[in-house]
């Protein structure tokens, strides 16, 4: 398994922007899948974005293509979630995830950070 701690999230409002962190480590965590999700008060956890190993294939949720963009350096085995244009629609708790193999939808998540919160005000 993959030890994740995220950080960066925070209060902004609406129309601005975050950059959420996730430091990893444990398996081989450069070879590893990684992604985020998040969930809202009252709403199942939901995909948002993954990436592959070497961050060339990225798979977003269409909720956010175009708004957040996932990056990784895997030399400080971290990533990243840039999000820009917020809406109060993102306020949410926001989870790394890692899993052994990147399958873009189909990716299997077996890894979760704590969370850390995004809240967006009107």
């Amino acid at each position: 398994q993959v030890q994740l701690i995220e950080s960066g999230g925070g209060l902004v409002q609406a129309g601005g922007s975050l950059r959420l962190s996730c430091a990893a480590s444990g398996r081989t965590v450069s070879r590893n899948a990684m992604g985020w999700f998040r969930q809202a008060p009252g709403k199942a956890r939901e995909f948002v974005v993954g990436v592959d190993w070497c961050g060339k294939s990225t798979y977003y949720a269409n909720s956010v293509k175009g708004r957040f963009t996932i990056s990784r350096d895997n030399a400080k085995n971290t990533v990243y979630l840039q999000m820009n244009s917020l809406t109060p629609e993102d306020t949410a708790v926001y989870y790394c995830a890692a899993a052994p193999n990147f399958r873009g939808a189909g990716t299997k998540f077996d890894s979760w950070g704590q969370g850390t919160q995004v809240t967006v005000s009107t």
